[in-house]
């Protein structure tokens, strides 16, 4: 049975799911899969179920870990597939704890895989994933042993690569514009204290701070300058940490000079929704720095299961605390930080991610983005 094991295993692999989860006593393999909404998650055991009590309890813990898995999924449940593959069937009568496991939570689907019901077992294995699950013969051993012992490297070898693919996505780029930014805002924050304080509003209307009326005469410049001027050492100190973490994660996915493309478009996108909605004075990175939030997220929708497994709960929570913070707090410009969330995200569909290319995708968001900035300046000059 440790062939039927492992060719399960390898059978998933297949399907795009990945290992998230491995232990030895019993062999158990979890898998996952983000692009499965009818099963995203597998597990597979390779254990001689004795009694039907190891089995209830197991199925107890199996749900435990489940609902911990789940959260990855931003859901509140989803459908898991469990499998045990045994020599032979418990001694005692083990059917109804499936049973009432079954009836108790519907979203855990239990199969136990054994020599006397191996076409059956198959069949409900199919009908759980709504695809037809055929065992490969990939080793050419005949002996079943050395065969199992062969698909079990081939499956490790294809985890190893595929995890080594995901490091290279996440490491594509190194910082250099990130530094640059940064640079650049101290640099102005300097230099506007030693005109007469980076607090002082004729200083910062002077510099190209973001002002309507002046913006409304042609100054259109002020749609990026303000990128690069802070009110204040608190207000510059905030957004350089933020600009630090957030503009070292993006630059590393993007690449330097997508990166500057997004950081640009996002902060024009800030300032552009600051001017429609607000006609305070302002000035900050803010607006550029959410559009590194939306290339974050962006990111998310081309590798869901990454983005999760490293960085994808904590940006969510971040998006959401800052623009609530926006609207509770007073003096936070909020439209310019959903402008440049907006903006970003735009931004990162257009120049897509390196080592891909999908023009048509990309097309569609530049035609999308070009709208938005006509409709916005066409509504903000008139």
């Amino acid at each position: 049975m440790d062939l039927v094991y492992w060719q399960l295993v390898y059978f998933f692999i297949k399907k795009q799911y990945r290992i998230i989860k491995l232990a030895n006593v019993p062999h158990e393999i979890w898998l996952e899969s983000f692009g499965r909404k009818d099963v995203p998650l597998i597990r597979l055991v390779r254990y001689d179920v004795d009694w039907s009590n190891w089995l209830k309890r197991d199925l107890e813990y199996t749900w435990h870990v489940a609902t911990q898995l789940q959260k990855r999924h931003l859901r509140r449940s989803v459908q898991v597939l469990n499998v045990y593959v045994s020599t032979y069937p418990p001694v005692d009568d083990w059917e109804w704890v499936v049973a009432n496991v079954q009836a108790d939570l519907p979203q855990l689907k239990t199969v136990l895989f054994h020599s006397s019901n191996a076409i059956q077992a198959l069949q409900q294995i199919s009908e759980i994933v709504n695809e037809p699950v055929v065992l490969d013969s990939v080793a050419r051993e005949a002996d079943p042993f050395l065969a199992a012992q062969h698909i079990q490297r081939t499956i490790f070898r294809l985890e190893k690569e595929r995890r080594e693919k995901e490091a290279r996505v996440l490491e594509y780029g190194n910082p250099l514009f990130t530094y640059v930014f940064i640079g650049l805002q101290i640099l102005m924050f300097l230099i506007l204290e030693l005109q007469g304080g980076s607090t002082n509003p004729d200083v910062l209307i002077r510099y190209g701070a973001k002002f309507n009326p002046l913006m409304q005469q042609g100054e259109w410049w002020r749609f990026i300058t303000p990128i690069f001027l802070h009110i204040g050492f608190f207000h510059l100190f905030m957004n350089t940490m933020a600009l630090y973490y957030l503009g070292m994660t993006t630059e590393r996915l993007y690449g330097s000079w997508r990166f500057l493309f997004i950081y640009l478009v996002a902060g024009f996108f800030g300032t552009l929704g600051s001017f429609l909605f607000t006609t305070s004075l302002s000035a900050g990175a803010s607006g550029a720095i959410f559009g590194l939030f939306g290339a974050l997220l962006y990111f998310g929708t081309v590798y869901r299961h990454l983005f999760f497994q490293t960085m994808g709960t904590n940006i969510i929570g971040l998006v959401v605390l800052n623009l609530g913070l926006g609207l509770l707090l007073p003096g936070i410009d909020n439209a310019g930080h959903i402008g440049g969330l907006v903006g970003g995200f735009l931004a990162a569909g257009i120049v897509h991610l390196p080592r891909h290319r999908q023009w048509r995708r990309q097309l569609t968001f530049f035609m999308l983005t070009a709208l938005l900035v006509a409709v916005g300046l066409s509504i903000g000059f008139q």
